[in-house]
């Protein structure tokens, strides 16, 4: 499953917007004949987040979130578009959900722009904490 990347970090030529919104349209096709397939979900929830559609992919990871609990990689995504949303609350405790899952990629965490919010805020000081902590103990 890739991790989101937001289109406002690079500027898409008009082709790669083309192709993009192409794509989110046969993926919502799929999606609505199978809500509960997992793949198309992750690739729809990654279009909206590259097309700076925000909400939407927060609905879609909060599906895959009910439809996949064990998965830390969902978790770190709805982080994600809780952060991209503006609500840091809840993002911390995605991002906690994530980590206890077993979430590691700590190097990408630490620059994701878009966990930028989420980072700055004072709730990440005891994620940071842990990070740390979880670091020791792994080497």
């Amino acid at each position: 499953m890739p991790v989101k990347s937001r289109a406002k970090n690079k500027k898409l030529a008009r082709r790669e917007l083309r192709d993009l919104e192409v794509k989110t349209s046969f993926m919502e096709g799929i999606v609505r004949r199978d809500p509960l397939y997992i793949e198309a979900l992750q690739v729809l929830g990654d279009c909206y987040t590259q097309q700076g559609r925000f909400e939407r992919s927060l609905k879609v990871d909060e599906q895959l979130s009910r439809l996949e609990p064990a998965n830390p990689l969902v978790f770190y995504n709805l982080a994600c578009s809780y952060s991209l949303n503006g609500d840091v609350n809840q993002a911390a405790s995605s991002l906690e959900k994530a980590l206890s899952l077993g979430y590691r990629d700590f190097k990408w965490l630490a620059r994701d722009p878009d966990l930028r919010q989420l980072r700055k805020h004072p709730l990440f000081a005891p994620i940071r904490d842990k990070i740390r902590r979880m670091k020791i103990a792994i080497v």
